[in-house]
């Protein structure tokens, strides 16, 4: 599929110093064009927007273009951009979806977010304030129509992560102007949705706007998009069959949609909830000056505003046909008590702020260096949610109000590029110290009127400070021609103070925490071949408990902790990768191979579960004592290779993926870590015959998965289930003229039915409408 995969192949196994970082993949292709490098040396590339990526890069990197995501992805939202991508998957519900759209890598379901690192320009915009799916990284902060190009980092390997890079580090990088630039764009999208009982449709519209300019040693960029869009509804009101009362009392209803649950148990599905109306708002400025030749100083400012309606509908209808949401219901012979907070109804207001600062060099002698800094701000966060039942609570009525201003991290990173022999010489140095610090205030309140009432009496409150103080450093020695070796190590200091967990009447304060840990890395490349390289990668990864893993629990009435531990340990992995890779230019085109296997061992991993060895039973995060998961992974791209103009990426990855010893819950052992496939799978086709028109097929895999750690979760194909899948997406897109183009896509071509908890989009209909000047 790619032109540059070539020398992207040569470049991440044996990392030249390219300015201060690793070159755009649109200069590899340059590079490639004038014929592929076949040996160590230094090539210079000048230019570009640089990634945050180290310039020594250890192991497996991806990327995708800009030119690549216009014509082959349906990107409506910044993460569509990984879509095909070797073991990535983004558990994006709907368009918009902002709080829910997790990562997942090779050997980290989409539980735990906090296992990947996603950046953009080198500010973080990973949520480490918690590991479940309302931490998802903050993708609203970069359109796709910002994009440059997207790098992926696969693993611990750069002593320049943390721990939290044990499954990948992403990158986005974007635009900045080299002349005056002007780009706008309008879509719709359009979802028929048939499940359960619900059968609508739903719709989203964007507008985007970006402009932008470099004028002498001055450059900015402004991006705005504003998206209104309808999700299709996420959870459904339940009750088992069983747990029914015999009889004839309670109001005779009828709508309710039998089913089985994930553990193939009967139940009934009472209707809807979660479905939301989102509209948001999204601001981006950039603004860059080169102080000299070789230093440039850069500001970002991103800015997010969302709105966002929660409405539920009941299946159930009374003799009258009227819609019934509460009180005591009688189907089929058996009574069940619905809540008022079955239905859930809410409003939620979010606006966050974004700040980066960066000062780097780019001599391409002895010595760079950078400095940078960044903070991200929840300025506003509320939910207003309804304790009164619809169809009243639509008029106001008791509810509670969840804050969560005061929340936000910041982080701050000194870097270095030591090379004592210049451009020819045999060491490249790269170390640094950060300082990542993350701060959650959240407090809950009643309140007599949940649309605009006062806060009144706190439910709860969870507050609480983690910071991460790293020093790293990292050797690239090229030993000789066809040898270079990668040394690094990881130094880190991470501490959690300031923890409180708060009822309405208790508040209990944590005592602060102290620990240090060290992770070395370690890799090697050989060019076996001018055809075959070789690369193997070990590193250790230390991934530090979040905050709300730490204090975001309850207290029992006799003052005791429930649900959280503020004493949880570290997850500690090994990770292991032996890499092959193939060049397979011939046939008047360029293509890779790639084969991959990959091996992790993990300590103490951080996991929802029930102790079981404690009287009574206790759920919330523990220490899973140790899971084991290895892998192959086949990648194979491909241009110009059989047809002129095709470009073809395709990716194969089989995981084993185990529980291997549980104290706290044996009925775990031995059976598969939660969200975790077999088997996954990618392809796509791009075919461009001229430079008018572009067709693309893409399909996605993935096998059976478990959401539970004992794996009774049987059936996937249900509400709360996770399932195997297989879809399909199209997109077409033409040149109308230089400035203007077109594009229609549909994603789930094949409308499969699938699940990740909640259901994924059914068969999507899509139309865009682009000019640039």
């Amino acid at each position: 599929m790619r032109k540059s995969r070539m020398a992207l192949a040569v470049a991440s196994a044996f990392p030249w110093v390219i300015g201060t970082a690793a070159p755009a993949w649109g200069q590899l292709a340059d590079v490639s064009r004038q014929g592929p490098v076949k040996e160590l040396g230094v090539v210079t590339i000048s230019g570009g927007q640089p990634t945050s990526l180290p310039t020594q890069i250890p192991t497996t990197i991806e990327g995708v273009t800009r030119e690549q995501i216009e014509h082959a992805i349906n990107a409506t939202d910044s993460e569509d951009a990984l879509k095909y991508l070797p073991s990535l998957l983004v558990r994006k519900r709907y368009i918009g979806d902002y709080n829910h759209a997790v990562l997942s890598t090779r050997a980290s379901g989409t539980g735990n977010p906090a296992r990947s690192m996603v950046f953009a320009d080198g500010i973080l915009l990973s949520n480490y304030l918690g590991n479940g799916p309302t931490n998802a990284p903050r993708w609203m902060l970069v359109t796709p129509e910002e994009i440059e190009r997207v790098d992926v980092l696969y693993g611990p390997f750069s002593a320049a992560y943390g721990g939290n890079s044990v499954g990948a580090v992403v990158d986005y990088v974007t635009r900045m102007p080299t002349q005056f630039e002007a780009h706008g764009k309008v879509s719709y999208q359009h979802q028929p949705f048939d499940l359960y009982g619900t059968s609508a449709n739903y719709a989203g519209k964007q507008v985007s706007a970006s402009v932008g300019h470099r004028d002498g040693d001055w450059s900015w960029f402004v991006n705005f998009q504003k998206t209104d869009s309808e999700g299709q509804p996420q959870t459904f009101p339940t009750r088992l069959v069983s747990a029914g009362t015999v009889g004839g009392s309670g109001t005779p209803v009828t709508g309710a949609v039998p089913g089985i649950n994930r553990s193939n148990q009967p139940w009934y599905l009472l209707g809807t909830a979660t479905q939301y109306h989102t509209l948001q708002d999204h601001i981006k400025a950039k603004l860059a000056y080169d102080i000299s030749p070789t230093v440039r100083a850069a500001y970002t400012f991103g800015w997010w505003r969302n709105e966002s309606e929660g409405r539920p509908a009941s299946y159930l209808r009374d003799a009258n046909g009227n819609a019934v949401y509460a009180g005591t219901v009688n189907i089929n012979g058996r009574s069940y008590t619905l809540a008022p907070t079955d239905f859930n109804t809410s409003n939620e207001q979010l606006m966050h702020a974004m700040h980066g600062f960066s000062v780097k060099s780019r001599t391409q002698g002895a010595f760079d260096w950078e400095v940078a800094a960044s903070l991200y701000d929840y300025q506003t966060d509320t939910l207003r949610a309804a304790t009164v039942a619809l169809p009243a609570a639509l008029s106001g009525g008791a509810g509670r109000i969840v804050n969560n201003q005061g929340t936000g991290w910041n982080t701050l990173a000194a870097k270095g590029t030591w090379r004592p022999g210049g451009l020819q010489g045999t060491h490249i140095v790269d170390f640094g110290l950060q300082r990542d610090s993350y701060q959650l205030r959240t407090v809950e309140n009643a309140t007599a009127n949940w649309i605009n009432g006062a806060a009144g009496a706190r439910n709860q409150a969870f507050n609480g400070d983690t910071q991460l103080i790293g020093l790293w450093a990292q050797d690239t020695w090229k030993i000789t021609p066809r040898w270079k070796a990668v040394l690094g190590a990881r130094a880190e200091r991470w501490s959690a103070s300031n923890g409180q967990t708060g009822n309405a009447a208790t508040t209990l304060s944590h005592p602060d925490r102290n620990e240090t840990y060290f992770s070395p890395k370690a890799a090697v490349a050989w060019q076996a071949s001018d055809l075959w390289v070789l690369k193997a990668s070990t590193g250790r990864a230390v991934r530090m408990p979040t905050v709300a893993e730490l204090y975001q629990g309850g207290i029992s009435g006799s003052g005791t902790l429930i649900n959280n531990d503020p004493n949880l340990r570290p997850e500690k992995s090994w990770t292991t990768e032996l890499t092959a890779e193939h060049d397979l230019a011939g046939r008047g085109g360029e293509g890779l191979l790639r084969l991959t296997a990959f091996f992790e061992r993990t300590k103490d991993a951080l996991y929802s579960q029930t102790n079981v060895l404690v009287t009574p039973n206790v759920t919330n995060v523990q220490n899973v004592d140790a899971i084991r998961t290895q892998g192959i992974e086949l990648a194979y791209q491909a241009t110009n290779v059989f047809v002129r103009g095709l470009e073809l990426g395709s990716s194969l990855t089989w995981t084993d993926s185990k529980i291997t010893k549980n104290d706290k819950f044996p009925a775990s052992v031995g059976k598969w870590q939660p969200r975790i496939p077999r088997w996954r799978a990618s392809a796509v086709a791009t075919w461009r015959p001229d430079d008018k028109w572009s067709y693309t097929l893409g399909a996605r895999f993935s096998g059976k998965q478990y959401s539970t750690l004992d794996n009774t979760d049987v059936n996937g194909f249900a509400y709360q289930g996770a399932s195997r899948y297989f879809t399909t997406d199209v997109r077409v897109r033409y040149q109308i003229t230089k400035q203007v183009s077109a594009a229609v896509g549909i994603d789930n071509l094949n409308n499969y039915p699938f699940w990740n908890f909640h259901p994924y989009p059914q068969r999507t209909y899509m139309a865009e409408l682009k000019v640039s000047l």
